[in-house]
């Protein structure tokens, strides 16, 4: 049977039973974002739907990896891009300070150049993971921005661009390597990505916290 992955040994329900369990990173993720959200900044709803959107990419994956089908890749797929483009917006308004109009106007250029990529680069680049390098990119791009404005938040975003450096490379590696490990590496991939949310998340609430802390008295 053709599988998009190493693991995948037939058509039962656990035919990726790491891929599978490996989710629970991101519910994890999550809760643990959740319980810091709910003690520093609970009026925060950006943060909130953010953290949402990861506990959805944890559940719709694990369906995916499960039930494979035409539904749950949408269920797989959707979440993570729309906390993408969540993120990104977030780090825009809040991290580098730009107004709602320009904000909008990066999200369209970054939306424009993940589109664009998949179609100038060769197929099959990257295993399927070539999507994904425009975030990658864009993490490290603001990393590299905010190093001399906000030490705090470019910490936080280049160690994220690091964990998906590795991340990625292990999604690449999982059919390349699948002869030598039937096990595959796309769960490496998962628990991985379930740290990469949980720092980005932290780094959002800190950077709403000392917002709230420098907010001029009314």
């Amino acid at each position: 049977m053709t599988s998009a992955y190493c693991e995948r040994s037939g058509d039962a329900f656990w035919g990726e039973p790491l891929n599978a369990a490996s989710n629970v990173a991101f519910l994890l993720a999550a809760l643990v974002a959740f319980l810091v959200w709910r003690r520093r900044t609970p009026d925060d709803g950006a943060i909130a739907a953010l953290i949402a959107l990861v506990a959805l990419i944890g559940l719709g994956s694990f369906l995916f990896h499960t039930v494979p089908g035409s539904l749950t890749v949408l269920l797989d797929v959707v979440p993570i891009q729309l906390f993408i483009i969540g993120y990104f917006a977030l780090v825009l308004h809040r991290f580098v300070g730009l107004s709602a109009p320009l904000t909008i106007a990066g999200l369209i250029g970054f939306l424009a150049v993940g589109a664009g990529v998949p179609l100038l680069a060769p197929r099959g680049a990257l295993a399927g993971g070539l999507a994904y390098v425009p975030a990658l990119l864009a993490l490290l791009g603001l990393g590299l921005f905010l190093l001399r404005r906000d030490r705090v938040a470019a910490r936080s975003l280049l160690s994220g661009a690091a964990l998906f450096t590795v991340s990625l490379a292990m999604r690449t590696l999982d059919q390349p390597l699948c002869p030598r490990w039937p096990l595959g590496l796309h769960f490496v991939w998962h628990c991985l990505n379930g740290g990469l949310l949980l720092v980005l998340l932290l780094a959002a609430i800190g950077q709403g916290q000392r917002s709230v802390r420098i907010r001029p008295a009314s």
